[in-house]
């Protein structure tokens, strides 16, 4: 009986960043002594200050010359946001929507998040955007969706373009337009997001609104792996071993395919164990290709569930 090699394939994972809830970009901490900025912000927070009370807030949110503490966070942003300070209501449907220093709740989240969105905070308008993809707090509705990343990411929200380069993909909410989907993943790429360094790679590889480019897939897929992009990596082994885009490196897949395995990537594993199997790039190692091959199998990996049964049945163990 003959190993069952499964093809190795670019793996597509085309979809919205996770639910991220962007936190606001601060800019207001310009004290030489952080602990003077606290004992300021706290003096004016106290009465009242609205800006000096959502400071405060983000203070006690990152830990910042205070013990973190999401609890008091919140209830500085919470005073905030009731004057209607837009950034405090963006942090404060954060901080909901994650669940830190209050039971997590996205009714909630969505009506504050919907509250500085209004008043044209970026950030807001990107989580929102997520919220109606996800159905969180709300109705599923790709056009809201698209309507709020759109808004989001003409203000240069990079995961709100992403996520806009991913509905124009999927044609959800909008007509399906590949040109325009590499459009937004290109705007989300060159700020360095790797989701969509990911996902144009994936454009470039297969063609979908540009020309086919495997040099071009392989300079996005090794930006987003540098940055720990399991996928990415995954990907870009394969480019490697294949002889796409780059010169055939057997040596340097391993190096892509291991570091996507350490991180729990199912075909990667699956494919870290051909390596092993076959001697490729490594010395032949039938319990190297058994480990990984059991890792990816006990993720459901089809490929990995065949091999390894094949490597049992004729005693490769």
């Amino acid at each position: 009986m003959y190993l069952y090699f499964f093809q190795k394939l670019v793996i597509h994972a085309h979809q919205t960043t996770p639910h991220l809830s962007i936190p606001m970009n601060d800019e207001s901490y310009d004290f030489d002594d952080d602990k003077e900025a606290v004992k300021f912000h706290r003096l004016y927070a106290e009465q009242g200050d609205a800006e000096a009370q959502f400071n405060l807030g983000q203070m006690y949110r990152e830990g910042l010359e205070v013990a973190q503490n999401y609890k008091e966070a919140v209830k500085w942003y919470r005073l905030s946001a009731e004057q209607g300070d837009a950034r405090a209501q963006c942090d404060l449907g954060m901080m909901y929507d994650k669940g830190q220093g209050v039971e997590q709740d996205y009714k909630e989240a969505e009506k504050l998040f919907r509250l500085a969105a209004e008043q044209g905070i970026a950030e807001a308008q990107g989580n929102l955007g997520v919220m109606y993809h996800e159905g969180l707090g709300v109705e599923q509705d790709y056009k809201e969706a698209v309507k709020w990343n759109r808004l989001a990411a003409e203000q240069g929200i990079a995961e709100a373009q992403g996520n806009l380069g991913v509905l124009y993909e999927k044609g959800k909410g909008v007509p399906q337009d590949y040109k325009e989907a590499v459009k937004w993943y290109r705007f989300a790429a060159e700020q360095e997001y790797a989701e969509a360094q990911c996902n144009l790679g994936v454009m470039y590889y297969e063609g979908y609104g540009v020309e086919q480019d495997y040099k071009e897939a392989v300079k996005w897929w090794k930006l987003a792996a540098e940055q720990e992009k399991a996928l990415a990596q995954c990907n870009l082994g394969v480019l490697y071993e294949k002889g796409k885009g780059v010169q055939q490196d057997h040596k340097e897949a391993v190096k892509w395919y291991r570091f996507a395995a350490e991180q729990g990537h199912a075909g990667a594993q699956t494919y870290l164990g051909e390596m092993y199997h076959e001697g490729l790039g490594v010395e032949q190692d039938y319990k190297e290709a058994v480990k990984w091959y059991r890792l990816a199998a006990e993720q459901r990996n089809e490929g990995a569930e065949v091999n390894l049964a094949i490597m049992y049945d004729e005693g490769l163990n």
